[in-house]
């Protein structure tokens, strides 16, 4: 599994003001020279930001000319306002934008309104279209493997290279691997930070670090499935495998009692995008403490039943605009207005302390009535449904129904068209049939989800939280090994391959939150062993600075050969258990201390494994521990003896005296003296 880390949401500063000199009064002070010098070198640190858009996902990127790096952010769901992208914007100021030429019609407005906000503070970004080839999936993979970087030893291979970049920047992510590399294109033209140098001395980049929001919890794809908070599978039905996948039993599965599909695009935002925001969640949990009150058990499925009503407004508006819209388009939209005119009451009739009931009754203007009356007039839903094509109820144009009155005369003065046609018709022509065709037709307001009161939801009292591990089905005993965090976490991430771990090493901050689980112990004991502590031992070296960390391991040597340095971040922690005479009894709860036996053969026990075998695993477990030699069992050396014996004398019986071929000195040398020492 990978892990996660991140960088906390930074803002370039400026150069800082000179700081004021002592209080005593002092005749001004004569320049240094060389002084002037450096302050006249001094520059404002510059960020130039590349982003991507695509299926509703943004792929971020940028860099910081103050330090010398790139950030980047992981492939993140954003709406189709790009809400997620203003928050950067705001948040690091770049001083250029750039971005495919290639985009949609969402991005583009975007890049409009921003380009036109001219009394942005401290100014706008400069907007910078590249082609879209430049941002090509492959050719930016290969600009960043091929690239020359300072913090990567030059006795690398080009193999060891990959791995080390590959622990740092997740390639995985389709779109931030193409942002990055479209940035690096557009380094590499602006000549970024080396304008005034020759051509040959490459852009200065000292590192990759992964760039996340102040108010974001971060969390990667490894820790989403490990954790199964999302679990795809194949739909069951044959004819819907080709549709694509549906959601298997998660987290998010369990949660989703979303009655429209709005509602369940805004859940899985918030799975994917989890807020550290205290007034958000608060505002949250306000709607969740207000519906599982009993007395409000009434409104919550009134407006369970509203909320099944609201469809895709902006796909029916889209519809229309193309002249593709169906009868039952109509039909939904006016249900949608109407449902979503009752939303509006019944929030205004809403305690208006709790911010989800004021908006709505804000947002959900008298327009919605005015929209739905206008409906209702003029669509005939009846008269449609009949027809199977859209109509208009008589008297709301006259041009309309003049139109309607000729479409119903057609077929008769078609008729006499064609009666008419036949009496001018060549007498050359016996006989011809005209064929009439009557005929041929070319062919969201809100987000909202209620929280069913079967679910155990409960209002948290602190926003901080400690996770527990156990170990599978209580079997088998384990140390949890947990460095204690000097700040609330910022991302998370569960570890168990090199791989992972390694990502960790590179990425994890004081703000993350790092799970690893049985690390080492796909190798030799005494080499996983040293990894771990290594591993351990360097993260404790960073002090204040050092990751929130949950080890769980067998290596119980960790511990009793104190690997690990003693102080206020480590805490030793097990999971309780008692033994009963020869029954091990789980307490199922986390305890301070150390486990101080692994309990394999009462594991071994209740798996069924012969009571002889688990004696004998005992014995030689002691003599291990006591470093004395391990000697065979009497009984079955006894057995053996027998055995052999048994054979020896079945072959002298077997021997022929008589035969003129036998040799007794072969027969003695091959046969019985090699029995015989096996005996003896």
């Amino acid at each position: 599994m990978a892990s996660v880390g991140a960088t906390p949401g930074r803002t370039p500063q400026g150069p800082r003001p000179r700081e004021a000199s002592a209080s005593f009064p002092s005749p001004a002070p004569v320049p240094d020279p060389r002084e002037a010098e450096e302050e006249e070198e001094e520059e404002p640190a510059e960020i130039h930001l590349c982003v991507l858009w695509n299926s509703g996902y943004l792929g971020i990127a940028y860099y910081d000319t103050s330090d010398s790096t790139i950030y980047f952010m992981p492939d993140a769901p954003d709406h189709e306002s790009l809400k997620l992208l203003q928050r950067v914007l705001d948040e690091i100021d770049p001083q250029s934008v750039v971005t495919s030429a290639k985009q949609d019609e969402n991005m583009t407005r975007f890049l409009g309104k921003l380009a036109s906000q001219e009394h942005r503070e401290p100014k706008r970004p400069e907007i910078i279209l590249l082609p879209s080839v430049d941002f090509g999936l492959e050719i930016s993979k290969q600009r960043l493997l091929s690239g020359n970087y300072s913090f990567i030893p030059d006795s690398m291979t080009a193999t060891e290279k990959i791995l080390f970049l590959s622990s740092i920047i997740p390639f995985d992510c389709l779109l931030t691997v193409r942002a990055l590399g479209g940035l690096l294109k557009f380094m590499g033209r602006r000549r970024i930070g080396v304008e005034l140098e020759d051509y040959n001395v490459s852009i200065p980049i000292l590192g990759f670090k992964k760039f996340a929001l102040t108010h974001l919890v971060s969390i990667d794809q490894d820790t989403y499935s490990v954790l199964q908070i999302f679990k795809s599978e194949p739909h069951p039905s044959v004819y819907k495998v080709a549709s694509g996948l549906k959601e298997g039993l998660s987290l998010f599965g369990i949660l989703n009692r979303c009655r429209c599909k709005w509602g369940e695009k805004l859940l899985r935002l918030w799975f994917t995008r989890p807020t550290q925001d205290l007034e958000e969640l608060n505002s949250r949990l306000d709607v969740i403490q207000f519906f599982l009150l009993p007395q409000n058990l009434d409104m919550a499925q009134m407006l369970h039943r509203l909320l099944g009503h609201i469809k895709n407004v902006p796909l029916i508006l889209k519809r229309m605009k193309l002249s593709h819209t169906k009868v039952s388009d109509w039909q939904v939209l006016y249900k949608t207005v109407y449902s979503a005119l009752g939303l509006r009451d019944a929030c205004r009739s809403l305690p208006q302390s709790i911010q989800l009931f004021r908006d709505i009754a804000q947002e959900f203007s008298d327009d919605l009535h005015h929209i739905a009356s206008l409906i209702g007039k003029v669509v005939d839903f009846e008269g449609s449904l009949a027809e199977n094509r859209f109509t208009v109820l008589p008297n709301i144009d006259p041009e309309i129904d003049e139109k309607k009155r000729r479409l119903t005369g057609l077929p008769s003065f078609l008729t006499e068209v064609a009666r008419k046609e036949l009496e001018n018709l060549d007498p050359r022509i016996p006989s011809c049939s005209v064929i009439y065709i009557p005929l041929v037709r070319a062919g969201g307001l809100a987000s909202f989800f209620v929280f069913p009161a079967c679910l155990p939801w409960w209002r948290p009292v602190t926003l901080r939280l400690r996770v527990w591990t156990s170990c599978s089905s209580q079997r088998r005993s384990f140390t949890i090994v947990v460095l204690e965090p000097r700040s609330w976490m910022h991302c998370w991430g569960t570890c168990t391959a090199t791989s992972g771990v390694a990502k960790a090493v590179n990425n994890a901050t004081e703000r993350s939150l790092v799970l690893i689980d049985e690390f080492g112990k796909g190798t030799n004991t005494v080499d996983g062993l040293a990894l771990l502590a290594a591993v351990i031992r360097h993260w404790l070296a960073l002090g204040p600075t050092c990751p929130h960390i949950f080890v769980a391991t067998n290596f119980l040597s960790l511990i009793q050969l104190q690997l690990l340095p003693q102080g206020p971040l480590v805490q030793y922690l097990t999971m309780e258990t008692c033994e009963d005479g020869n029954d091990l009894v789980f307490f199922y709860q986390v305890c301070e201390g150390v486990a101080n036996a692994s309990h394999a053969s009462h594991t071994a026990a209740q798996a069924g494994l012969p009571e002889k075998l688990i004696a004998r695993g005992k014995e030689v477990s002691d003599l291990i521990c006591s470093g004395e030699p391990i000697k065979p069992v009497k009984e079955l050396l006894k057995e053996k003896q027998m055995e052999n014996c048994q054979m020896l004398v079945d072959k002298f019986l077997k021997l022929d005296l008589e035969d003129p071929s036998l040799d007794l000195d072969i027969f003695m040398s091959q046969e019985v003296l090699p029995a015989a020492a096996t005996i003896l």
